[in-house]
């Protein structure tokens, strides 16, 4: 089977789509898997393993030509700005079966619907997908890349008292914004990548800090949490991964499309905020 997946990645939709498809791109070992992205700026191409064709635009007849050209079977859509309109125009003029990924309960015109998230409430989609679509909805969907599957079965040294994660690219600076809050005497790993806009800020805020270490484009996330006390990251897919290996947790809401997260761990009684809150840690002191 020829299988596409339409997804991007840049510097302000952050880099959580392309990561979470590298993860299904998996499920599908069997088959011929293409990525189709547009090359936006701080984008992760790169990093896919997988040939990838370049788009131009996000015009949907962009993409019906590469579905003929390539003979695609199966197009899995990941993308906030390819609506349900879209959808259909792809699929009937193609044929494609269609699987769109979804975690904000818009429209979708597709065969699958795919929310991966712990939150994801099924009956929310009624009126929303065609009555044959499938839904995928939940826990038993969700996404867990493999690196942390094999990191929980070792026990290692806590080395830091934080671990901070505010997306790959963190649009908001908010990183820096609780840096500027947290005592010298915590053992700090701040993880992001170089498609951060707010990099070079940052670099030189932990230059003269030995207690913070700055991980950029790191490819050990899952031992670096491991070897942590606490985690402070967004209500994201970066929840799946902290609850899957066990680590305690802030979660901080800096973007719209994690409202339904935070609101699901708020009702759970985890620690979620609006705003940064530096005595938030205190809750954890004996962590």
């Amino acid at each position: 089977m020829n299988l596409l997946i339409r997804a991007d990645s840049s510097s302000t939709i952050g880099l959580g789509h392309i990561m979470r498809d590298l993860v299904l791109a998996q499920q599908y070992s069997d088959d011929n898997v293409m990525f189709a992205c547009q090359a936006l700026s701080g984008n992760i191409i790169d990093q896919i393993p997988y040939p990838v064709h370049l788009l131009s635009s996000n015009d949907p007849e962009e993409l019906i030509d590469l579905i003929r050209t390539c003979s695609i079977d199966l197009l899995i859509i990941d993308h906030y700005d390819i609506n349900a309109t879209m959808e259909k125009q792809i699929k009937e003029q193609t044929g494609v079966s269609l699987l769109c990924l979804d975690d904000t309960y818009e429209k979708h015109y597709c065969n699958i619907l795919l929310n991966h998230n712990i939150s994801a409430d099924k009956s929310r989609y009624t009126g929303l997908v065609p009555e044959y679509c499938e839904l995928r909805c939940g826990a038993e969907y969700t996404l867990i890349r493999d690196e942390f599957k094999t990191e929980k079965q070792i026990k290692r040294e806590k080395l830091y008292d934080l671990f901070i994660s505010m997306g790959g690219t963190d649009p908001t600076n908010m990183t820096l914004r609780i840096l500027k809050t947290l005592s010298n005497k915590l053992d700090i790993c701040i993880v992001t990548t170089s498609g951060n806009p707010h990099l070079s800020e940052l670099e030189t805020f932990v230059q003269e800090k030995k207690n913070i270490s700055l991980q950029v484009n790191s490819s050990l996330i899952a031992q670096l949490l491991n070897q942590s006390r606490l985690a402070i990251i967004t209500p994201s897919v970066m929840v799946h991964e902290v609850l899957f290996m066990e680590i305690p947790f802030i979660a901080i809401q800096t973007a719209s499309n994690q409202k339904d997260m935070f609101e699901y761990l708020q009702k759970k009684n985890y620690v979620v905020l609006k705003e940064w809150d530096a005595d938030a840690i205190s809750r954890f002191h004996n962590a």
